[in-house]
């Protein structure tokens, strides 16, 4: 688990993010609020986390379609969903949208920071291996493994980059949302094609496909 972890806490309750914001920091948490599910989409899509809680019931965006638009943007931080929602099908729905775990309100807050642990543990212990265009990668080590066996050193930004477009293979990412995902300290679209050029370089022209006018995807070039 990392020293200091990052945490979005998603909630519109002014008394009770305040209590909970204190609480996660004297725990060692880095933790940034939203209060809406406009702001807690931007937080989590222009900033890394390692772990996301959110409320259901937001102005401005639902939780869970906050949670379901981050996973479609690729975000992978683990979700815990904190709702007064808590019955079985409330709770069926939100992880089939994409949250690792699930807890109604009004709820112990010795079991609201021992999920958080759990989902930390559970998220690091995971090393993803996926598949792209000539073999595999290894986001743990950053390192692709072609199908002969010929295996390629990625820098961490090529790495998170693949990882990205590898996560969703079949979705068309625009230079925008990669800029915010991957580079959030730059504010260049050039910091994109670049970072495609040298992954191409490493990895041949057939890893990333440009789409005109949008951006890019995993796959063959077209």
């Amino acid at each position: 688990m990392p020293e200091h972890p990052r945490l979005l806490l998603v909630e519109d309750d002014r008394q009770l993010s305040g209590m909970l914001e204190q609480l996660l920091q004297s725990e060692g948490y880095e933790v940034v609020v939203a209060r809406d599910g406009q702001r807690a989409l931007h937080e989590g899509l222009t900033q890394a986390f390692d772990v996301l809680v959110l409320d259901r019931g937001l102005p401005v965006m639902e939780g869970l379609d906050v949670l379901q638009r981050l996973r479609d943007r690729g975000v992978l931080a683990p979700a815990l969903i904190l709702s007064a929602l808590g019955n079985p099908a409330d709770r069926v729905e939100g992880l089939d949208r994409g949250a690792e775990d699930y807890l109604g309100k009004p709820f112990d807050i010795d079991e609201l920071l021992a999920r958080i642990r759990a989902l930390l543990r559970r998220h690091q212990s995971v090393v993803p291996v996926i598949r792209i265009p000539g073999g595999t990668l290894d986001a743990g080590s950053r390192t692709v493994t072609s199908n002969t066996g010929i295996q390629i050193v990625l820098s961490e930004r090529e790495a998170d980059l693949l990882e990205r477009l590898a996560r969703r293979p079949g979705q068309v990412f625009e230079r925008s949302d990669l800029l915010a995902m991957v580079f959030p300290d730059a504010d260049d679209l050039g910091v994109v094609d670049t970072y495609v050029h040298y992954l191409r370089k490493k990895l041949g022209r057939g890893v990333i496909a440009t789409i005109r006018g949008i951006g890019y995807r995993l796959g063959s070039r077209t």
